[in-house]
């Protein structure tokens, strides 16, 4: 990665002048909806600028893992790339918020709670070189177990899957050992036993087959946690303005299509969950309540982090 970020400069300063084709790191494989959004907006794009601005998705995080994206395209490595906002979360809570158990778990919900963040996320990417161009949302996290899962006291030393610091702090009180694995090592971290139980979407659920690990698929509706897509703004900016115009409008039509495809999108994944063996189920009623504790204690907690931006973002958010 050192000797990457050292060519980036290089490639930055050839981009400023011709910027006619980018590479977009995605995380996602070529199937998954978030990626199928990106490749549409990159499409809108080429046809917007007749061509002048081609922007090629690279899936399955080929070019950048995810705790590299941000840096990667603050520091132009890539000029646009697509990544979960939550992974940021240790920089500024404020980037979490979405990941805090129970406190939005609908998409109306959801995206409420987006519109309230989105401005202040956007400033806050600004003044480090960033533009956020569009964000689009995952499905509501649920739990997967190798066994039926009656209370939190089933996952007692159960090595769960944690892809952030919120989720590893809400493994923590859950009982269970946070294990980090990044998306695209699910599969094996299952077979190598380095997890046992995850808290993810039904379409991670979908591309990890996790029908071959697990049993049980509980709709829980932790959070829904959003991703966005992120631009280096000197290389954005050095582009003519009919383009970057091109590019925002594209972003615009992404994020509404981004919302709209992952509503659509839940509950047929969900159902090849269970086309494929799983036992898809609600949470119990024990468990509901122990993770509405767990929810409080994280809302709390985050407001304590976040200060006085927070409860504004609350407070937007609730009215």
């Amino acid at each position: 990665m050192r000797k990457l970020f050292a060519l980036a400069s290089a490639v930055a300063l050839v981009g400023s002048v011709h910027a006619a084709n980018w590479d977009m790191t995605a995380e996602q494989p070529d199937n998954n909806y978030l990626t199928q959004n990106a490749i549409q907006f990159a499409d809108d794009v080429r046809e917007a600028t007749n061509g002048e601005l081609d922007i090629k998705v690279k899936s399955n995080s080929v070019l950048l893992t995810r705790p590299e994206v941000k840096r990667g395209v603050q520091q132009g490595v890539v000029p646009i790339g697509e990544m979960l906002v939550a992974a940021i979360g240790n920089e500024d809570p404020l980037f979490e918020v979405d990941s805090v158990p129970l406190l939005a778990t609908s998409f109306d919900e959801s995206e409420k709670l987006w519109k309230a963040t989105r401005e202040v996320l956007a400033e806050r990417l600004d003044k480090q070189g960033i533009v956020l161009v569009y964000g689009s949302p995952w499905p509501p996290q649920g739990i997967y177990t190798k066994n039926p899962l009656t209370s939190l006291d089933d996952l007692k030393g159960v090595k769960f899957r944690a892809y952030s610091a919120a989720t590893s702090r809400l493994v923590e009180l859950m009982g269970a050992i946070p294990t980090t694995v990044q998306t695209p090592e699910v599969p094996q971290a299952f077979s190598t036993g380095v997890i046992d139980a995850m808290l993810t979407s039904p379409a991670t659920g979908v591309d990890s087959q996790s029908w071959d690990y697990v049993k049980y698929y509980y709709d829980a509706k932790v959070f829904i946690p959003q991703s966005f897509v992120i631009a280096n703004k000197r290389m954005l900016e050095a582009l003519p303005e009919d383009v970057q115009k091109a590019v925002m409008e594209a972003g615009k039509r992404a994020e509404e299509r981004g919302w709209q495809m992952a509503r659509d999108q839940t509950e047929q994944l969900t159902q090849t969950l269970a086309d494929n063996g799983m036992e898809v189920q609600d949470l119990p009623e024990k468990v509901v309540n122990q993770l509405t504790e767990i929810g409080d204690t994280m809302t709390m907690e985050w407001v304590e982090k976040a200060g006085e931006d927070g409860q504004k973002v609350l407070d937007a958010y609730n009215n």
